[in-house]
């Protein structure tokens, strides 16, 4: 299990981390979602497109379905959406938290 990522206020949050770092994901990329907050790791709750789609799910898993992803944890609660497309074609940038002034790679994929 992972250590839980702070926010900028200091607060503990769910994070749902991409392998490759890339957004939107791409479902031909083979995507790792893991999900990493605070309390036990086997209570993890996978939401898929809204719905409640595996219980005490495992913390990672390869993504073989588009849609949009969520992860809860007891302790931090439901981490922000993570949508994977099914696209031919898609203009992606880094996952990592960007702020102004930041040198930004786009990468246009097909």
């Amino acid at each position: 299990a992972g250590v839980p990522i702070l926010s900028p206020a200091g607060a503990q949050t769910t994070q749902l981390l991409l392998e490759p770092p890339w957004t939107p994901a791409v479902l031909w990329d083979r995507v790792t979602l893991t999900c990493h907050g605070s309390g036990i790791a086997d209570a993890t709750t996978w939401y898929k497109d809204g719905q409640s789609w595996r219980q005490e799910g495992p913390i990672s898993f390869v993504v073989t379905e588009s849609g949009t992803y969520k992860c809860e944890r007891p302790g931090t609660g439901l981490s922000p959406p993570v949508q994977v497309l099914n696209d031919g074609l898609v203009l992606q940038v880094s996952a990592q938290e960007l702020l102004e002034g930041d040198t930004v790679t786009l990468r246009c994929r097909s």
